[in-house]
């Protein structure tokens, strides 16, 4: 649950990760059994006192308001009447629906906050604990009609009923929670009740939620599902650095979630190298940007009083350049009382998309133009692992054949979008990558690999075995011995750049180059002809620095 993202950590009850108790019934039992199910558990099984229970219905639900009277011999008092949607369920414009009961527990006078329906209602006094959904209407476009068999569907927080039979009055302080809080403590150093406490109960509940989403097949990618993810997965990061983590540390907290968890989630235990490195990976990741991102913006807030608002267009930057979740800007500016600009945010990143289809519109082939603007825009960029592993596991996200999309493929060739890559696409003279692709029960040779304006790569593949569909998982090799070959000869430019204007003078710019496994061609602009004496400089210069065998790194630069 990632909509209230930014208030995960700040409040007692807010979780993107929460497990929910519940019992539904088919036209078996209504109302009545619904509340006196309700009830007995929560008032004899669970022993919770009728004083600090009280109830909401919808305002026009006499028969709910009625019901808790007879079976639960609840006051007037303590029945609170909501005209609001937050009393009345629906899936949407059309389809069932039906009012809520909800039932609150007091946490006591202690704690600030209002009953349901009062202005200070947001507070953490009174906190749902059940909400019982009557399931009695269908919504058409022109009417609401009853149903003929009504139903029955609740839902308990486990978290929030944990702690009020532990007797806490915030969820991040029951016994799960608080050994997350304190190995997050742990890793960084820090007081898990002191002044950074709120980071301690991000990271508690983001490891949560991103080891089972890693857990369940997803994976961080600038798209859909994976993006969520990301988000979850970096605003928990940029918490523990926050906290003072100068390297990489919550892959070190999966243990402790799995020993609180993997007992009755099993999965936990098994996807926990997978949990471990993925989120190990992420984080190096994100530390490499995220020192620049964060000086950015203090450079933006430096000397300013609170109450300002960041502009758009730094906050599209900071997504566009390092990274950053919009979300996670906002929640960096809230600790200093700004907000951002959130309508010139979404200007910026329009028109980034519009540029980016006007530089590929007439490109190629129409229909395949098509395609890939769509898709692009479905599908967001893909997540390019090469400078780091030449294997990955990826998940088919589309399949292109002849300029349409399709579902399956058995033969002949194909384009596969994945949601993340180890293959370079090709890019800045150098050819993309080639290799293989493998699934249970087929394979398939990638023969180019090229990336559109929205950043998405697609692998031109044909395929050897089996037959391919979206949503395949899949492992992805590239050709190794190729790619160094192509690395070798991409650095070669670089050192050829640097050599002709050493020799030539400074005003030798590239203005193109070819960079093969097996060749390079370098285009660059000088008012003449090269003499043989400058081209045997030139060589002498490039193969000196050959012979160096200096130190090759990757880094990322903006």
């Amino acid at each position: 649950k990632h909509n209230d993202l930014e208030n995960v950590g700040y409040t007692a009850r807010h979780h993107t990760f929460f497990e929910m108790l519940g019992n539904f019934s088919f036209g078996d039992y209504f109302k009545d059994m619904a509340i006196e199910l309700a009830w007995n558990l929560i008032t004899k099984e669970y022993g919770l006192p009728k004083d600090r229970l009280l109830v909401t219905v919808y305002h026009e639900d006499d028969e709910a308001a009625n019901l808790w009277k007879k079976i639960a011999g609840i006051g007037d008092d303590r029945i609170i009447r909501i005209a609001t949607s937050d009393n009345f369920w629906a899936m949407g414009d059309t389809g069932p629906c039906g009012p809520c009961s909800e039932i609150f527990f007091d946490h006591g006078d202690h704690i600030p906050g209002g009953p349901p329906g009062s202005p200070d209602e947001d507070g953490d006094r009174f906190i749902e604990i059940w909400n019982l959904v009557f399931m009695q209407f269908e919504q058409t476009p022109e009417e609401r009609l009853s149903l003929p068999s009504p139903s029955i569907d609740t839902g308990m927080g486990l978290e929030r009923i944990a702690a009020v039979l532990q007797g806490k009055h915030d969820n991040y302080d029951i016994d799960m929670m608080r050994a997350l809080v304190e190995a997050s403590a742990d890793v960084s150093n820090t007081d898990p009740d002191g002044e950074k406490s709120v980071s301690h109960r991000v990271v508690a509940d983001h490891l949560r939620a991103t080891s089972f989403l890693i857990a369940d097949g997803v994976l961080p990618s600038n798209e859909g599902r994976g993006y969520v993810l990301r988000r979850i997965m970096r605003r928990a990061m940029r918490h523990l650095h926050q906290l003072g983590c100068a390297d990489p540390v919550m892959y070190r907290l999966v243990p402790s979630l799995v020993a609180e968890m993997g007992g009755h989630y099993p999965e936990l235990g098994r996807a926990q190298p997978l949990i471990t490195e993925t989120l190990k990976l992420e984080e190096t990741r994100f530390k490499e940007t995220l020192g620049r991102g964060l000086r950015l913006l203090n450079e933006e807030i430096e000397g300013k009083e609170p109450g300002g608002v960041l502009d758009g267009a730094t906050a599209f930057k900071l997504y566009d350049t390092y990274g950053f979740p919009l979300d996670l800007t906002q929640d960096f500016m809230r600790g200093y009382g700004w907000g951002v600009d959130t309508d010139a945010f979404d200007s910026a990143m329009a028109a980034q998309k519009a540029a980016a289809r006007k530089a590929w519109s007439g490109s190629g082939d129409s229909a395949t133009e098509a395609i890939w603007l769509d898709l692009g825009d479905r599908l967001g960029s893909t997540e390019f692992l090469g400078y780091t592993s030449h294997s990955a596991e990826g998940k088919v996200t589309a399949l292109v054949v002849d300029g349409a999309e399709v579902d399956s493929v058995a033969s002949g060739t194909v384009s596969v979008i994945t949601n993340q890559t180890p293959f370079y696409a090709e890019s800045g003279g150098q050819q993309g990558d080639t290799g293989s692709l493998t699934w249970d029960g087929g394979s398939a040779d990638v023969t180019d690999t090229f990336k559109t304006p929205a950043g998405m790569f697609v692998h031109r593949a044909d395929i050897t075995e089996g037959t391919l569909t979206t949503e395949t998982s899949l492992r992805m090799d590239i050709d190794h011995d190729r790619r160094r070959r192509l690395r070798a000869n991409h650095s070669a430019t670089h050192l050829l750049h640097e050599a002709l204007r050493h020799v030539l003078g400074d005003h030798v710019a590239q203005k193109g180059s070819l960079v093969a496994p097996d060749r390079l061609r370098f285009d660059f602009s000088h008012a003449r002809a090269v003499s043989a004496l400058e081209l045997a400089q030139v060589q002498a210069i490039v193969n000196e620095r050959i012979r160096m065998n200096s130190d090759v790194s990757t880094r990322i630069m903006t």
